[in-house]
């Protein structure tokens, strides 16, 4: 049933009257939806059984074919958020070669706070925590966290716009 939900959000073409039917579909499929969300599809979300992972605030808006790789960690974007399109979710890493060959799976939350606004095509990478009022440019890996009110551009992402005696104490602040 929440496949099918899936199936048919991302089949709901982008119609302003058509919003609330595509979120009303994903809230189906098991993802957490805020009132007054705005998600355009189509929505990439592996695995599809882990939507559930998925919360999203009130008045937050994401543009055209998020991805959400949310298998073992949760993603949480909070309100009046701005995401533009092609943007990554994603919670998972694998670590180095063991001796067997193998690596292991190393998930992490990925948090964005209230007002956030993150540019085109940015990757947001696993255990990072975006605060409050920051903002992340189109293309930007996101490799930890940003602290609130900054902007970082770049692979992997730099602040842009603090001077060099703010950003320690800035990037030890976690709190959204």
């Amino acid at each position: 049933m929440r496949m099918a939900a899936l199936i048919l959000a991302n089949m709901v073409p982008r119609l302003p009257y058509l919003d609330g039917l595509r979120v009303a579909l994903l809230r189906a499929a098991g993802m957490k939806i805020a009132p007054r969300a705005i998600l355009w599809g189509p929505v990439t979300a592996v695995p599809i059984g882990r939507l559930g992972n998925i919360s999203i605030g009130p008045r937050t808006f994401l543009n055209t074919e998020p991805y959400f790789g949310c298998p073992d960690a949760k993603i949480s974007i909070g309100a009046d958020v701005q995401v533009g399109p092609r943007v990554s979710f994603i919670t998972i890493n694998h670590g180095p070669a063991r001796a067997n060959g193998q690596r292991g799976a190393l998930p992490a939350p990925i948090t964005v706070c209230d007002k956030v606004w993150i540019g085109c095509g940015a990757i947001i990478l696993p255990g990072v925590t975006i605060g409050e009022g920051a903002t992340v440019a189109a293309g930007a890996v996101v490799t930890r966290d940003v602290a609130a009110g900054i902007s970082v551009a770049g692979v992997p992402a730099r602040p842009i716009n603090a001077p060099s005696q703010q950003l320690e104490q800035l990037q030890s602040s976690r709190d959204c």
